[in-house]
């Protein structure tokens, strides 16, 4: 079911109710436990949760097919001529994005995107990690790298002669699990890998058909900060500039790092499930149906479905919205009640924000806001010191920066802000250009910050909660 667009967000557990299809001929009957989850979401008789369903017999069913907005990138960049083609991969926990790119001339050739195969074992990086542990990493491993495989073959065709280098961005845990490395490091208290460093493969090694002896998977920094965010830092260029540079890349994990050409220091936040819908009761990822954006709710709503559908759920741009227009048309009080009284406001039938959803944001942002605060201090620095602030990812796309500092998660001018669109890509991308030297200097001077070792992180993540401006 996963190839024709339904989501598996609690990995299969049915936790979620995102894969319900409608049974339009055929018979699958539910055990107690999928019937009893049924009941709980108010699905008709006629409901099944994909999941939990085994098929025994023909049946037709009804699934919604859904786009799912994938941030390729043309983002020009400087470069010293190479040659022959290279291709850049950003390997990411939900989407995949592949570029051909002419290393004489830096012109993009051709572009690929896919969804992740792995997704169908669940979105967040925690439900892979669990069925890996369970069933073994080998599954995971090998239907990545055929996809990346089957990506690459279809942006070569008759260029395959010419191809010197493959470069692969990806967190932490997808590093991983493409190179089939041990996860179990990664499972566990605390949560520190020993096998982060570049890894190298030849086409051989991976079974692909296109030929190339340069295929490289990228270092990651961190445990929970891979070389996506490494990436990401050669984008911005940060790590080149005496002024500080803040990036945040609110992916399905949220990373945040603060520097400048002397010092780099990163963390990651649990802020991504929030953002990517995970945690939200009709959160979803950027697709078809989502609310991406809403200026006002009293008085009739106003706000923008992607794919100008009907609207069936909300992803991160559109809570942050929600959350703002709430605030500012008196829906929440200061420390994210709903005033009326309610457990939920609707925003557009069918859609809802309860005040679940509004907690869940307020620990993500909290998460967010204390993240900065917290590297901000180790640099000695103010918000003030700040020179730009890089939001990466197809979130950074569609947020309206007035509304991400009416809700507290920034807290520098607007004019300051930058949305960067896929870093990862044009990073990997910059990458073919350059030799190993740019990256061991950029790992040499950034550092991982664990923030909740801070003796303060939980008094600043506290202060951080409400809706009013933070104390200091």
């Amino acid at each position: 079911m996963h190839e024709y667009g339904v989501e598996f967000p609690c990995g299969g557990k049915g936790n979620c109710g995102k894969c319900a299809v409608r049974i339009l001929d055929g018979q699958m009957e539910p055990d107690p436990y999928h019937r009893k989850r049924l009941e709980e979401l108010q699905l008709g008789r006629d409901w099944r949760l994909a999941c939990l369903s085994t098929c025994q017999s023909d049946l037709v069913v009804e699934v919604g097919q859904f786009e799912t907005i994938i941030q390729a990138d043309e983002t020009p960049f400087e470069f010293e001529p190479g040659v022959g083609l290279g291709v850049a991969v950003d390997l990411g926990t939900t989407t995949l994005v592949a570029q051909l790119l002419d290393l004489r001339t830096g012109h993009i050739l051709a572009v690929e995107t896919g969804m992740n195969p792995q997704t169908k074992f669940g979105s967040d990086l925690i439900s892979r990690l669990e069925a890996a542990l369970f069933k073994g990493t080998e599954e995971l491993t090998e239907m990545i790298r055929i996809r990346i495989g089957e990506m690459i073959d279809a942006l070569c065709l008759e260029k395959t002669d010419n191809l010197t280098k493959i470069v692969i961005m990806g967190n932490t845990v997808m590093q991983h699990f493409f190179c089939g490395s041990d996860i179990k490091p990664l499972s566990f208290y605390p949560f520190e890998s020993p096998d982060l460093g570049l890894k190298q493969f030849t086409f051989r090694e991976l079974g692909w058909k296109v030929e190339c002896e340069e295929i490289s998977f990228f270092p990651s920094i961190g445990s929970f900060v891979g070389s996506d965010i490494l990436a990401g830092i050669v984008a911005t260029g940060m790590h080149s500039r005496e002024s500080y540079s803040v990036l945040i890349d609110l992916g399905t994990n949220g990373e945040i790092v603060v520097g400048n050409r002397d010092r780099l220091l990163c963390a990651s936040t649990a802020a991504g499930p929030a953002f990517e819908g995970a945690r939200i009761s009709m959160g979803m990822l950027a697709t078809t149906g989502a609310i991406v954006s809403i200026t006002a709710i009293k008085n009739g709503a106003s706000y923008r479905v992607i794919g100008d559908a009907e609207p069936r759920g909300i992803c991160g741009s559109g809570l942050i919205d929600a959350v703002a227009v709430l605030l500012e048309e008196g829906f929440l009080g200061e420390f994210g009640e709903i005033l009326s009284g309610e457990q939920e406001i609707m925003l557009s039938p069918p859609v809802t924000i309860s005040q679940k959803d509004i907690q869940e944001f307020q620990l993500a942002k909290a998460a967010l806001a204390a993240g900065i605060k917290i590297l901000l201090r180790q640099h000695n620095i103010e918000v003030g010191d700040i020179e730009n602030v890089y939001i990466a990812g197809g979130f950074g796309t569609y947020i309206n920066l007035e509304n991400v500092i009416r809700t507290g998660m920034l807290l520098c001018p607007a004019e300051k802000m930058h949305k960067l669109g896929n870093s990862a890509l044009t990073g990997a991308k910059m990458l073919l250009f350059s030799d190993s030297q740019l990256t061991d200097d950029i790992l040499d001077k950034t550092f991982h910050v664990n923030l909740e070792g801070d003796p303060d992180f939980q008094d600043i993540f506290v202060d951080r909660l409400s809706f009013t401006p933070p104390s200091s």
